[in-house]
């Protein structure tokens, strides 16, 4: 490292595209289909005269179709919300809303019936009720689950069918293969303040709309999802590249938690080379006995934490790592060959043949596993109705910071907070709808410059999150990182490379841009909790800091620097070494 300051953190405010080309309207517009878009859309269609749905790529390929495991619910008589409260704030490590976790548990059976009554269906137990098992964390049985492993596929085919029953429904329409690139603000000195007035967007296909558009509404709805392809190896499938949250953050908005990054324990290791979506296996092969074995066959979860192998997910996840290094390797082993094959083979269809394509037999070997990042806690920060700190603009599902989760994710909670808050968002947004406080705006352009990052460079920014805000933490190896995405060229579509510009506007440069400056963040977030809670741990600050149990915060400037905020009254400076 040398020496002095490289400065303070700037990002654009806007990303670099051609002017829009078409023009479309609503009341409210939700971006993405997973169990959060759709719920939001389905309820608002009802509720309000006009919805418009945009999704990146078509309607069933959000990333609620992968989710393995199941819902939680307080659903067993000899369960209630307020264990499963309990189980959520002692998981979330000391900095969940208790006021959002108790919304999420109370109101999540109710939701869980009402998407039963939507058309999904669950496995059942032999009296005939929704079966219930349960998952690392909780006290008690009470994930619901479909298909035995592929929850997520039923409740996303369940939605998309009854979002395709209404699709000719002239107060809904769906605009599916669309990035969303920037959502469209006002001119901060109307009506008091900056407020949300739509998206701008790119569609792939065929139509007047093709190319980049602009859609006008009063309210935006972002659930699209989290920020796996920031990293090097991610259980998260290819689209999600943090297009949400870059938006949002560009937009004004303020984002939490960030360095609360989930990385599942029991990822299937494919090799060091491997990277992009890897295999997850469900953390509820381990709630049904499953045990982690080092390289030498020894089990080393007893003695890590009273519940062994089903400690919470960022307790597992730091002691394979340990693990790992104690041994010299980069993979444990999970041992399910004493549940049987029959069971294996019934309870987890899908793990079972996903093992198998590759040349896997979980039922007689064990499965060499290593941790890879899963779930991202943090998001835009929002109130229990899913409003953010820009009027107009709503977030929910993964996208979101409710405070629900804190510092870790309880497993299975993320599919139910989904559901709760959209349910909860849309009825807030058509009650202001109603009310006429949520009326299109004219968009404004925001100064600074534009940016545009190539997308040769998508490796190198996977690369250097994986080592700065990756598993384990360091203040060195955090600056290292900052310098490193700081280096990263911002202005590829304004540099030429011979007679042409290095890059020009298209979707793979727009979604490296994004995962450059989610990276950033993530980084400046993580710098600066200095003690280690849940997602977030720091070799360097080993031990949890009470001083620490609040929130950290970014957001951009007027002119586009990063200020990051610890708590409500303290400022922490974003400056970073190389």
């Amino acid at each position: 490292m040398t020496d002095g300051p490289l400065g303070p953190v700037h990002l654009a405010r806007t990303l670099a595209a051609p002017d829009p080309g078409w023009t479309t309207r609503a009341d409210v517009i939700v971006v993405g289909s997973g169990i959060a878009g759709l719920t939001a859309a389905l309820e608002l269609r009802t509720r309000v005269p006009r919805v418009l749905l945009v999704t990146k790529g078509q309607l069933w390929s959000g990333s609620t179709v992968w989710a393995q495991g199941g819902i939680a619910a307080a659903l067993a008589p000899t369960d209630s919300p307020a264990a499963h409260l309990a189980d959520t704030l002692a998981a979330g490590g000391g900095v969940c809303d208790p006021a959002a976790v108790e919304v999420l548990v109370t109101e999540g059976p109710d939701r869980l019936r009402e998407l039963v009554a939507r058309g999904a269906t669950f496995d059942l137990d032999d009296g005939g009720q929704i079966a219930l098992t349960r998952e690392g964390g909780h006290g008690a049985d009470r994930i619901a689950h479909a298909g035995g492993d592929a929850t997520g596929a039923e409740i996303s085919r369940a939605l998309v069918a009854q979002l395709e029953a209404v699709r000719n429904d002239p107060g809904i329409e769906v605009i599916e293969n669309a990035l969303v690139l920037d959502v469209l603000t006002t001119d901060p000195h109307d009506d008091g303040g900056s407020r949300a007035c739509g998206v701008t967007l790119h569609v792939r296909g065929e139509g007047s709309r093709d190319g980049v558009g602009q859609a006008l509404a009063g309210a935006v709805v972002l659930a699209t999802g989290g920020i796996g392809q920031v990293f090097r190896s991610s259980t998260n499938p290819p689209q999600a590249t943090a297009d949400g949250l870059a938006a949002a953050l560009r937009a004004g908005a303020e984002l939490g938690d960030l360095e609360f990054v989930q990385f599942h324990p029991t990822v299937l290791w494919l090799g060091s080379a491997a990277q992009g979506q890897l295999p997850l296996i469900s953390e509820a092969v381990r709630g049904e006995g499953a045990v982690l074995l080092d390289v030498d066959g020894v089990p080393f979860m007893q003695g890590v934490h009273p519940m062994a192998d089903l400690a919470p997910r960022d307790v597992v996840a730091h002691a394979i790592v340990r693990r790992m290094a104690a041994t010299g390797t980069d993979h444990v082993l999970l041992d399910a060959r004493h549940l049987g094959a029959d069971f294996l083979r019934r309870r987890f269809p899908t793990i079972t043949a996903r093992l198998a394509d590759q040349g896997i037999d979980w039922t007689e070997v064990p499965v060499p596993v290593a941790p890879a990042q899963h779930y991202h806690s943090g998001g835009v920060v929002t109130d229990l109705d899913g409003r953010s700190t820009i009027d107009g603009l709503y977030a929910v599902g993964e996208v979101a910071c409710t405070g629900v989760h804190g510092a870790n994710r309880l497993a299975s909670n993320s599919l139910l907070e989904g559901l709760v808050f959209a349910h909860r968002a849309a009825h807030a947004i058509a009650d202001r709808v109603a009310r006429s406080e949520l009326r299109p705006g004219t968009p404004a352009r925001r100064p600074g410059p534009s940016a545009l990052v190539p997308a040769a460079a998508r490796a190198k920014i996977q690369a250097t999150a994986a080592a700065g805000p990756g598993v384990i933490r360091t203040d060195d190896g955090l600056r290292r990182a900052a310098a490193r995405l700081a280096g990263v060229p911002t202005d590829a579509h304004l540099r030429h490379a011979g007679t042409s510009v290095l890059a020009e506007p298209q979707t793979a440069e727009w979604e490296t841009t994004n995962l450059r400056q989610i990276a950033a963040a993530l980084t400046a977030a993580a710098l600066a909790r200095t003690e280690s809670r849940g997602g977030h741990y720091r070799a360097d600050h080993p031990d949890l800091d009470p001083a620490w149990a609040r929130r950290v915060t970014v957001a951009l400037a007027d002119d586009g620097e990063l200020v990051v905020t610890a708590g409500a009254e303290r400022a922490v400076d974003a400056t970073v070494l190389p």
